[in-house]
């Protein structure tokens, strides 16, 4: 491509931050940008960056398909929501107007085990249109790609074992409800892990009505089984309060979470394989205390057995880069809905955006 990549910005709250000026310093050009916040529509963007004045002001998101339209972006970021029916609107939007769009939603990184309607729905639109709808960021690497180089260098597998702790902190109010944080822990039993206390024949009603709510875990396995080639027999989810023996304010809630109700959730996913492979993962997601920090560690269990950690990652700016330096893959891919473990491996984008761009 022999201009800059043009990008419109879904939702410009804490992400977003790092999105478009990752975009701008990749070479690329963002053209636009819409909220629902009344504080930030009409304002430049440079105001949500922190910088200088883009000549970009935020749209509402009433007007945003006349906006696009005018626009005419070669993609849309999404960082707005954690679950599929949350960002279907506006993925949905993109993908009839045959804009390729990439979004940070957790569930959206493998969406056909948890709500294979909306996928669905997605992935006949943007063939219709001949565009490209994925979820990437921090899991693309670090809970994908990662552990599927690993799985290259093991002579058997027998289990895969893994674990990812975040702050709800960093990710907004959504992200944090979601996780059932300043419940009390009647509260959470009641509304977060009663959810999961029902037989596969049950879950799988649920899935196929759309109303399930998977951790973030439930949709990795998906998607490492899937970049494996492991055929998944069954799947369960189970969900435990996480608490602190002190009070805890969260800003994002704007709320003191007391000791002992609960500051987030323990997610636990175990899948079985036909193949023999056992996947258990989780991720632990919560308003942090001082002694908290980020962790993700992973096991490959077989011959031989591999463990890596990575201590204190930058979720947030990761997650951010990740889904920037994916989007010359989007673009250039085949329409429809396609996960990331069809692209290949996400690499850094030492030049500018434009340049890996061969499909148009």
């Amino acid at each position: 491509m022999n201009r800059k990549v043009r990008v419109v910005q879904f939702g410009t709250g804490k992400m977003a931050v790092y999105t478009m000026r990752y975009v701008e310093e990749k070479g690329g050009e963002i053209v636009g940008a819409i909220d629902v916040n009344p504080d930030v529509i009409g304002k430049d963007i440079g105001q949500v960056m922190k910088t200088e004045n883009k000549g970009v002001t935020v749209t509402a998101l009433e007007n945003a398909e006349e906006m696009l339209k005018q626009v005419k972006p070669d993609i849309a970021i999404v960082t707005t929501m954690s679950l599929i029916a949350d960002v279907r609107d506006a993925l949905m939007l993109c993908a009839r107007l045959g804009i390729n769009a990439i979004t940070t939603c957790e569930e959206a990184f493998y969406p056909a085990n948890s709500n294979p309607t909306i996928t669905k729905e997605l992935d006949d639109m943007a063939k219709q249109t001949g565009c490209t709808i994925t979820g990437s960021g921090y899991q693309d690497i670090y809970w994908g790609q990662l552990i599927s180089s690993i799985a290259g260098s093991t002579h058997k597998i027998t289990k895969i074992q893994g674990s990812s702790s975040y702050n709800v902190e960093d990710y907004g109010i959504a992200l944090a409800r979601a996780h059932g944080a300043g419940l009390t822990l009647q509260e959470f039993d009641e509304q977060v892990a009663s959810v999961d206390r029902i037989s596969n024949e049950e879950r799988q009603k649920v899935i196929e009505s759309g109303k399930y709510l998977p951790s973030y875990m439930w949709n990795v396995n998906g998607w490492l089984c899937d970049k494996l080639g492991l055929t998944v027999e069954s799947q369960t989810q189970k969900t435990v309060p996480q608490i602190y023996k002190e009070d805890i304010y969260s800003t994002t809630l704007g709320m003191t979470v007391k000791a002992g109700d609960a500051t987030g959730m323990n997610a636990v996913v175990t899948t079985t394989t036909k193949e023999g492979v056992t996947l258990e993962t989780q991720c632990i997601g919560k308003v942090y205390s001082k002694e908290d920090f980020d962790k993700n560690e992973w096991t490959i269990y077989g011959e031989p057995d591999t463990t890596i950690v990575v201590s204190r990652p930058s979720t947030v700016e990761l997650t951010c880069a990740s889904v920037v330096n994916r989007i010359p893959d989007v673009i250039n891919s085949e329409a429809g809905y396609i996960t990331t473990d069809k692209f290949g491996e996400l690499n850094y984008r030492v030049k500018p955006l434009n340049e890996y761009v061969t499909s148009m």
